[in-house]
């Protein structure tokens, strides 16, 4: 750890002791996302007007190619749910990034795909947000990235 960093109670300021290692191991990991979630947040908005559920859904669809993905199918795939999916799909639409349309088998169910314009802000943005994820993980060595991803898909596969 680099002693001159803060302490998990230094940086929110807390006096008492915590009540284990496990409520600070739980509120450092909080800290660390929201820290990672801010640098991605500030990044989108210094390029644009995304926020980072509207990014993810354009990452998505472009994965999707050309077939797109029901509505449905985003919700499941998204880094962090969204309640609200049919105004982020809207606000998405408005902006042309995005395209829905009735499947032609299933009148009920939507499918989105990417519009050229949403491809197009993505292929802008992958230099920055390329770099970006470098940086958010610079502190740590190869061996501790490896020891982070595992720990991490640890921790969020035992919350199903």
């Amino acid at each position: 750890m680099d002693p001159t960093a803060p302490t998990v109670a230094e940086a929110i300021r807390q006096t008492k002791p915590f009540a284990s290692r496990r409520q600070e191991g739980a509120l450092a990991l909080i800290l660390a996302t929201e820290a990672v979630r801010g640098r991605f947040s500030r990044l989108l908005a210094a390029h644009g007007d995304l926020t980072l559920q509207q990014y993810n859904v354009l990452r998505i669809l472009a994965g999707a190619g050309a077939k797109g993905l029901p509505t449905l199918s985003i919700v499941e795939r998204m880094i962090e749910s969204a309640p609200g999916i049919t105004r982020l799909l809207d606000r998405l639409e408005k902006k042309a990034l995005v395209t829905r349309d009735r499947s032609p088998e299933d009148r009920r169910q939507v499918v989105c795909r990417i519009a050229p314009k949403g491809a197009a802000r993505l292929k802008a943005l992958d230099p920055v947000v390329n770099a970006t994820d470098q940086d958010a993980l610079e502190s740590l060595t190869d061996s501790e990235v490896e020891t982070l991803i595992r720990l991490m898909n640890k921790i969020r596969i035992s919350q199903h």
